[in-house]
């Protein structure tokens, strides 16, 4: 994720293994209340709002459950401003023995809820959707839910994410905790999980989502496009976009398949940005191997978002990133860069829980970095010595790296600040700086191979980079990962990090992307 920057120059920003799940709350007593948005079939057992007890997120996800995939199938009416009608269907294994199950859903009526085939009690409580088979499921037993729902584009009052709405349609934003506000899913990263899309739209609309295309069917006036991922993905990766696009392919190193998404006015303009692509991926190919999924492209949405988002194999970037003048060339090719490198750290591998953030962003920071050095001479030691400048004062108004604040009450995206891009980048500079060059360079191979398609949490990025190194780099990595202080930086004993000032606070933050707009709240930043 990258904040989007504003004019007239950028300043510079920081920018499964899937886990058994077997804690169950016990649902007690009677009730008819329904809650929030959610309306109720029959009368449920008292809903009980559950979470998996993310450190930063303790309500998301779920636990007795464990999902394999989602199909998902939206109609799009013709207006961004009117519910989608929608069917989720989720396949899922019971781990432990269900008299219940919760689902995330926040932003729709649900109109029926199937489990296993049979109609389900269902009714909400905060952010879950409490659903009653009718019979007890067994631990270890297949599930199939189905929900059959409306998904709302215009947003809550108070809540951020989701659907954005764009000049000719939609697409989604779901990073962080926002795919609850589109489908009822498991919506937590360590719940990874296979994905197929159906979206119906008005003749003269495209669809295109997460995966390769796999349908195409025209009825009276609509069509339905199909897309399916090849392998597991996260639900805040989930992606989405109707327009009236033009979607342009290429090939990419060793034929990947390549497409874009752009709006259908703007092609040409754009095209000469997104030929960029193919020599892109071929340079992420150089540092840390083989690209890991089976399509990858830019979607340019005409929207105001703010930031750009590492939607899996189709990265959302707000158009004007690319028609702003202001911005130098080299500036915007390393904003691409950041993005396309969550395709490895973030997608295929997704953090664990929600503290291990730094995992995604302090890489993709990292080599936005490195691009820009290797294609723009803008020195990687001068970004980390400026980074290194204000460190200290990140740590302290959102914590360090690895356990950053919670978010700001409201702000659920809050979480995405300074330390956690060139903070975090930061991280790895040092980490290079003590094991040298080569050593580093095999661990980010080793690191994006070892747990492709999965989860990973900072304790296994410890692990790894200790064996590689070959000696315990547990104490090093303590201080700069959880410590309240920047530790000293290897090779670089005059470096220098400012005090924080009396009464700093972690109410400012980058929202998700670490470059800020002109309306936005940015932080501290580092410059070049």
């Amino acid at each position: 994720m990258r904040r989007t920057p504003h004019a007239p120059y950028p300043p510079h920003a920081p920018r499964p293994r899937r886990t058994p799940r077997a804690r169950r709350a016990k649902a007690t007593l009677l009730a008819s209340a329904v809650c929030g948005c959610l309306i109720a079939a029959t009368t449920p057992p008292t809903p009980v709002a559950l979470g998996i007890g993310d450190r930063l997120f303790p309500t998301l996800g779920n636990p007795g459950y464990d999902v394999l995939a989602y199909d998902l199938s939206f109609t799009y009416p013709g207006s961004n401003t009117k519910p989608l009608t929608a069917v989720t269907r989720i396949d899922a294994r019971a781990t432990a023995t269900l008299r219940t199950l919760n689902l995330d859903f926040a932003h729709g009526t649900v109109r029926s809820v199937d489990v296993n085939g049979e109609p389900a009690s269902f009714t909400g409580a905060g952010d879950d959707l409490v659903v009653t088979p009718d019979t007890p499921l067994a631990q270890g037993s297949a599930l199939r839910i189905t929900v059959r729902h409306t998904s709302d584009p215009v947003a809550a009052k108070g809540s951020d994410g989701g659907w954005v709405q764009t000049g000719d349609g939609l697409a989604m934003a779901n990073q962080a905790d926002a795919a609850h506000l589109v489908f009822p899913c498991n919506d937590h990263p360590s719940d990874k999980a296979m994905f197929t899309f159906h979206v119906t739209v008005p003749d003269g609309y495209t669809a295109v989502a997460n995966g390769l295309p796999v349908d195409l069917r025209h009825s009276a006036g609509t069509t339905t496009w199909s897309y399916r991922v090849r392998h597991p993905m996260a639900t805040e990766l989930a992606q989405v976009s109707i327009g009236r696009s033009a979607v342009p392919h290429r090939a990419g190193p060793h034929g990947l398949p390549l497409r874009d998404v752009v709006p259908a006015k703007d092609a040409k303009t754009l095209e000469p940005w997104l030929a960029k692509t193919p020599e892109q991926i071929a340079w992420m190919e150089r540092k840390v191997g083989a690209f890991p999924f089976e399509t990858y492209g830019v979607l340019i949405a005409g929207a105001q978002t703010g930031f750009e988002l590492e939607t899996q194999t189709l990265s959302l970037f707000e158009k004007g990133v690319f028609t702003e003048t202001a911005y130098p060339k080299w500036y915007v090719e390393s904003i691409m860069v950041h993005e396309l490198s969550h395709q490895w750290f973030g997608d295929s591998v997704s953090p664990r829980t929600w503290s291990d953030l730094w995992l995604n962003e302090g890489h993709a920071t990292w080599y936005e970095a490195l691009y820009a050095q290797e294609i723009a001479k803008r020195p990687m030691e001068t970004r980390m010595k400026a980074a290194y400048t204000l460190s200290d004062t990140w740590r302290a108004s959102g914590g360090p790296p690895a356990a950053p604040r919670p978010a700001t009450a409201g702000q659920k995206i809050s979480i995405f600040r300074p330390n956690v891009y060139d903070g975090a980048a930061l991280v790895l500079y040092a980490l290079r700086q003590e094991i040298g060059t080569p050593a580093f360079e095999r661990l980010e191979r080793r690191w994006v191979a070892e747990h492709r398609d999965g989860t990973a949490s900072t304790a296994d990025f410890e692990t790894l980079a200790s064996r590689v190194a070959g000696r315990d780099l547990s104490t090093f990595l303590q201080g700069w990962l959880y410590g309240a202080k920047t530790p000293p930086m290897p090779g670089h004993p005059d470096w220098k990090s400012d005090a924080p000032q009396a009464g700093t606070k972690s109410t400012r933050h980058a929202t998700r992307h670490a470059v800020p707009r002109a309306t936005g709240h940015a932080g501290p930043r580092t410059k070049w």
